[in-house]
């Protein structure tokens, strides 16, 4: 008979790992952690920053901290070697929580407006499926000016092929 062991990934936070046949158990996504933190706490997490650039593919880079925006209190859980910081912001950056959309606007604002090039709009164009589009232009009242712009050429792009 096995015992199934949890660990404590923070206060108040534990996990029961999924083991691998081969790599033993293994270690929480930090989006699980996140939403676990996010259920405990009655709040909602936005992936943000270099996290959410590296989700859409903009980069390769794989932060060590990893940013997300909440609508709770901001403060830093340490887990194992990962830090997850997590951020208050307002009300409107958490409107496109949980949707395309806020992945969409978190990446393109954590790259800023001077390193958005025609490569990246590319890349982004072909991610985005008929559905994330059309999500993309409900919520563009909540992206800043210059990406408003990018998400209505990227709804022109579809359109026109």
């Amino acid at each position: 008979m096995h015992f199934i062991r949890y660990t404590t990934l923070a206060r108040g936070l534990y996990d029961y790992p999924k083991i691998d046949p081969q790599l033993d158990p293994l270690q929480p996504s930090t989006d699980d952690i996140a939403s676990a933190l996010a259920g405990r706490d009655a709040t909602r997490p936005q992936p943000s920053g270099a996290y959410v650039a590296n989700l859409l593919g903009f980069s390769t880079q794989v932060p060590m901290k990893v940013v997300y925006l909440t609508d709770g209190r901001t403060r830093t859980v340490q887990v194992g070697k990962r830090q997850i910081i997590l951020k208050h912001t307002t009300p409107r950056n958490m409107a496109t929580a949980g949707k395309i959309s806020g992945l969409v606007i978190q990446a393109l604002r954590h790259l800023g407006r001077k390193n958005v090039d025609q490569q990246v709009i590319v890349q982004l164009d072909h991610r985005l499926d008929d559905d994330a589009r059309k999500q993309l232009v409900k919520d563009i009242r909540y992206a800043p000016a210059w990406i408003a712009d990018i998400i209505r050429s990227l709804a022109d792009r579809k359109s026109a092929a």
